[in-house]
């Protein structure tokens, strides 16, 4: 019988309203612990209660601590949106998504004096001293404090101006054309003022805008026959025209624009913005969002951009309410499919990834090729937990399994399993992959789940691999079908120099040359699973080899050798054993004993 607040909230979904509206979901204190907009309200909360498959975990651990709900009917779902936003700040909801980095504090400083200097810096505590900030990400707006102190040939060293004027010889930069050579004495603090000016001008509005301001000084100045000051414009045009044709980070468009990316990875979520102002790179932020669900980056938009939004936003992928968020935020947002748009939003996609992966551990790469062996292979979610099998023989005789698993896109040898075929006799690839498979999973069958260990015979995978073809995942189908196992399966094809070349599905093949991080990955898994069953099978082979050796004794069969063999393991072992071992092992007399121990040390 279900849990009486469960009915209760059962009977009251029942009643309500398919109307636009907001719903506050409370826990057993009747504390808010998430706050979401539906379209129809009847529809969307009773959909937390239905198809649980589906949730993410963190959808799931929500549901467990909902004991009631209420909820606010509007006129409109854009009406819904605007009320959810300022709910959801209100309360800060646990389940919601919560902006858990706070934002960094990096600067321009422009210092005081008649020959003022810009320096970056985090922070703003010299008082006689002007900022220009602050900024979320320092490396951009380092980089255009350097790009602008070379363009305008702004000094950089640490000379006290005027005081220090004609005192010394100049610095390399000067010699190199990166400086003026103010410390010559030979420009006037109004005139040095005016290129301060033009740099500051360069940081705040970006190349193109300071380009078109410069050309109309610089035409200015011809027209006033000031041909120096025209020649000089014109340097520092060429300047920043050389500096952009360098940079990755400028863009063909010139309005304000934001792209978005979220990376997820063992159920955990982090976001990136990158933000391009007047064609220019200018800032990028990252953050920590903790669990994944299932709307976290419509709950991300809604709740970053509070205010400063750009006229247009790229995503990384399409969210259901992209028309209605857009309305909301009075932005146009965009997925990219191809192009430059494309291209920035992969960019802010690896950065994401990377900051993903300081937070727990592991590389970026790692996580996008997992995320995209995901979307290859049309995976409900991101596998974590990957199984990879291969059948290795010498001769007919001598033929074993190996079982290698990759946690989170790392070897994880914990789980690492070796098998000996048993059942099949002679040489058959197909019925020793089935015998292999068969016994790993009725071994995870003869457990309750309350006994199940995280690694091991005992955990199920999130993902399994074949060393082989179609013919491979066609003969082990039908096994997992037989035990009930609903893992997805699919085979390793080589090429003729033994790489992975694609991966076997169910009557069809899907080539992976061309995405670069899920080659390489399974490239590794493939060679690491037959590097390990080889080695199984070469143990094996030597080990039936020195055991066939033992048989040479009169009164050692084959299965007193591999008795032997089995208590020992190597020949190192058997030449120390005692006397009293090899007799207790081997289930012998004393004096076949003595005779056995000559013919070991004698080997």
């Amino acid at each position: 019988m279900e849990p009486k607040d469960k009915i209760n909230l059962k009977e009251k979904i029942a009643k309500l309203p398919l109307s636009p509206g907001v719903y506050l979901m409370k826990d057993k204190h009747g504390k808010i612990i998430y706050i979401g907009k539906a379209k129809q309200l009847k529809n969307r909360v009773s959909s937390y209660f239905n198809n649980s498959d589906t949730h993410s975990h963190k959808t799931e651990k929500l549901v467990e601590n909902i004991c009631d709900f209420d909820y606010i009917v509007t006129h409109k779902e854009l009406d819904a949106l605007v009320l959810e936003s300022s709910l959801i700040k209100q309360h800060r909801p646990k389940y919601n998504v919560l902006l858990k980095d706070a934002r960094g504090f990096n600067y321009v400083k422009i210092t005081a004096g008649g020959f003022p200097r810009l320096i970056y810096t985090h922070n703003a505590e010299d008082k006689s001293a002007q900022y220009i900030g602050p900024y979320a990400n320092g490396f951009t707006i380092r980089q255009s404090v350097v790009d602008a102190n070379r363009i305008f040939m702004l000094p950089s060293c640490a000379k006290k101006f005027p005081d220090e004027f004609n005192k010394g010889r100049p610095c390399l930069n000067y010699q190199i054309k990166r400086c003026m050579g103010v410390c010559l004495g030979g420009i006037s603090e109004e005139d040095y003022r005016l290129r301060v000016k033009a740099a500051i001008d360069y940081i705040k509005s970006g190349s193109k805008k300071s380009v078109d301001s410069l050309t109309a000084e610089m035409e200015e100045a011809a027209q006033q026959l000031d041909f120096e000051k025209a020649a000089r414009l014109r340097d520092h045009i060429n300047a920043i025209l050389r500096t952009d044709s360098v940079q990755s980070v400028q863009s063909k468009k010139t309005t304000d624009y934001d792209i978005v990316a979220i990376a997820t990875n063992t159920g955990l979520a982090a976001a990136t913005i990158i933000k391009y102002r007047s064609g220019r790179l200018t800032d990028k932020e990252s953050f920590y969002l903790g669990s994944e669900s299932d709307e976290i980056l419509e709950e991300f938009l809604i709740e970053y951009y509070s205010d400063n939004v750009p006229r247009e936003i790229y995503l990384d992928r399409e969210i259901e309410d992209k028309e209605l968020i857009g309305e909301y935020l009075k932005t146009k947002i965009t997925v990219p499919k191809r192009g430059e748009g494309l291209t920035q939003v992969m960019l802010t996609k690896n950065n994401a990834s990377e900051y993903l992966a300081l937070k727990i551990g592991r590389t970026a790469k790692e996580i996008t090729a997992l995320e995209e062996l995901a979307k290859l292979l049309g995976l409900s979610k991101i596998p974590e937990y990957i199984e990879c099998y291969d059948i290795s023989n010498i001769g007919e005789n001598v033929k074993a399994g190996g079982m290698v698993v990759y946690r989170n896109g790392k070897p994880y040898k914990k789980g690492y399993r070796k098998f000996t075929i048993k059942e099949v006799i002679g040489l058959d690839d197909y019925a020793c992959m089935r015998e292999v498979i068969s016994r790993r999973f009725t071994r995870y069958l003869s457990v309750g789940d309350d006994a199940r260990e995280d690694y091991g015979f005992y955990k199920l995978p999130d993902l399994i691999l074949l060393d082989g073809g179609t013919g491979h995942v066609n003969a082990v189908s039908g096994v997992l079908n037989e035990l009930g196992i609903d893992v997805p399966l699919f085979g390793l094809v080589k090429d003729s120099k033994h790489k992975t070349r694609a991966i076997a599905a169910k009557g069809e093949e899907i080539q992976v040359q061309a995405n670069k991080s899920v080659f390489t990955m399974l490239t590794k898994i493939q060679e690491e699973v037959h590097r390990f069953s080889v080695t199984f099978t070469r143990e094996k082979h030597k080990k039936e080899a020195f055991a066939l050796t033992l048989t040479q004794v009169e009164g050692i069969g084959q299965a007193k050798a591999a008795a032997l063999l089995k208590k020992f393991k190597t020949k190192t072992a058997l030449k120390a054993a005692s006397l009293d071992e090899l007799q207790e092992t081997a289930k012998i007399n004393q004096e076949k004993a003595q005779e056995l121990q000559e013919f070991i040390k004698g080997m």
